[in-house]
């Protein structure tokens, strides 16, 4: 079962943390197809936030088709998000790496600062490669007039 844990002070909306906190567990196999989320007064119990936003939360998963609500009970996983199984060998290279991390003296936070800056610069540059190569879209034909001076406006 998913903890959630709200953070109040970073400036993201409630129901936003609860959505990521849910992927984020589908992406660790924390929580697989057929697993049942917390209720919403589980949650409420649990964080105090409001249960109209839990349940704005879960319609986002729905509509990401991520859980499915079940009238009478509740909310289930319909499918995972896309992670590294934990026998996968990018997985291992990761934990490798996060291990010679930490030999070299790097604090956790240090470490999570420098893979995010790693991540960012990539995708960053990644999308830039794309944008630049993508196939122009199509366009809708347009129907032309002849104008006297040959000037559109």
């Amino acid at each position: 079962m998913v903890d959630y844990r709200i953070d109040r002070r970073s400036g993201v909306a409630t129901y936003v943390q609860i959505v990521q906190q849910t992927k984020q567990a589908l992406r660790l196999g924390e929580l697989v197809p057929g697993d049942k989320l917390p209720t919403a007064r589980e949650v409420v119990e649990a964080t105090a936030v409001n249960p109209n936003t839990v349940l704005k939360a879960y319609r986002e998963l729905e509509r990401e088709g991520l859980v499915e609500a079940r009238r009478g009970l509740g909310t289930f996983v319909r499918r995972s998000l896309g992670a590294a199984p934990a026998d996968s060998p990018l997985r291992a290279e990761l934990e490798d790496w996060a291990a010679r991390a930490r030999e070299s003296g790097l604090e956790r936070e240090d470490v999570a600062a420098l893979f995010t800056d790693v991540l960012a610069k990539h995708f960053q540059a990644h999308q830039a490669h794309q944008t630049h190569q993508a196939p122009p879209a199509p366009q809708t034909p347009r129907t032309h007039q002849a104008h006297p001076q040959g000037d559109p406006s």
